[in-house]
């Protein structure tokens, strides 16, 4: 398997999958054989768009493809472990957008089905493994500038309210938590882990989706402040002040950025160079555990994406959120 060319499928052809598609051309041993929609229109377009063998109508015909070996799946969040389910009991490899679905009992039920199959499923939280990102984490691990006291996080962009959109419909997900409040959420689970307590307020549409939420992770030693909003922009940084410096990934913090050291004695930017759109690092990773035959990521987890869905749904249940 080492050398074999893993053949991807795209259930959910919407912008982020476009994204995926461009990077999945670049990495090698990887191409894309079919997609599917629920609109054959949109499934041919998006076939000949990224050169795909086949284009299907039906996530099932797709799912029972013979030459598919991997199946990235980027439907609105209400339909991820359905979908995810379909592939995996098809016994394909199943690369999950995040979230990984809408709740812990949800995503249980996945790891549950990956198990019974033996087959890979990973949340594709791509941002675990852009390199900017893992170097900030070595950082933090290795404590270089002493321990982080405290974490500052958030993700905003504003957008025209429109009930149309996927982004503002809450029956599928929507709303600011937990499509981008996931990021900084993400950003205090994997440096400082999970929190002793959380406290959060949110604000909401007419519609009941939430338009904002800030939150406050208390740990031990260290605080996390997060927010996310879909009504204004923001910085969309995060800055990890330590005992002996401060480390910032500066905007777009969860997508390919440069990080800025800053300590008594100088101030460093690092820049990483990137290349891609920053999908082709989850998707080199992916392909390694399909060629060697893994069943699940070592980098993002099942105890980490169960700690990560449990996170969110503490801070529904304080909101007062629900689906």
């Amino acid at each position: 398997m080492k050398n074999k060319t893993i053949k991807w499928g795209i259930i959910g052809l919407g912008k982020i999958a476009h994204k995926f598609a461009t990077d999945l051309a670049t990495v090698e041993n990887a191409t894309l054989i079919a997609v599917a929609s629920r609109s054959q229109e949109n499934a041919d377009e998006f076939s000949k768009n990224f050169n795909a063998k086949t284009a299907y109508h039906s996530y099932a015909d797709l799912a029972k493809d013979p030459e598919v070996d991997a199946i990235y799946i980027a439907t609105p969040h209400s339909f991820h472990k359905e979908h995810a389910i379909l592939c995996l009991e098809h016994k394909k490899a199943v690369l999950c957008e995040k979230p990984f679905a809408m709740n812990l009992q949800e995503v249980t039920e996945m790891v549950a089905i990956s198990k019974e199959n033996n087959t890979l499923l990973m949340e594709a939280l791509w941002t675990y493994f852009l390199p900017h990102y893992q170097y900030v984490l070595k950082l933090l691990q290795k404590e270089k500038f002493g321990k982080v006291t405290k974490l500052e996080a958030d993700f905003g962009f504003h957008k025209a309210y429109d009930t149309e959109s996927r982004l503002f419909r809450k029956e599928v997900g929507g709303g600011s938590l937990l499509d981008i409040g996931i990021y900084p959420i993400f950003a205090a689970l994997s440096t400082l882990g999970v929190p002793e307590s959380i406290a959060a307020n949110a604000t909401f549409f007419e519609n009941g989706a939430d338009s904002s939420c800030t939150m406050n992770f208390k740990y031990h030693q260290a605080t996390a402040i997060l927010k996310s909003t879909l009504l204004e922009e923001t910085p969309t940084k995060a800055v990890f002040t330590c005992e002996k410096g401060t480390i910032e990934i500066n905007t777009q913090f969860h997508a390919p950025s440069t990080v800025t050291i800053t300590t008594k004695e100088k101030e460093e930017i690092i820049d990483f160079d990137y290349k891609t759109i920053g999908y082709s690092y989850e998707i080199k990773h992916f392909n390694q555990l399909v060629s060697a035959n893994k069943k699940e990521s070592d980098i993002m987890t099942f105890e980490f994406s169960k700690n990560l869905i449990k996170t969110l749904d503490r801070v529904r249940e304080i909101i007062g959120l629900t689906y």
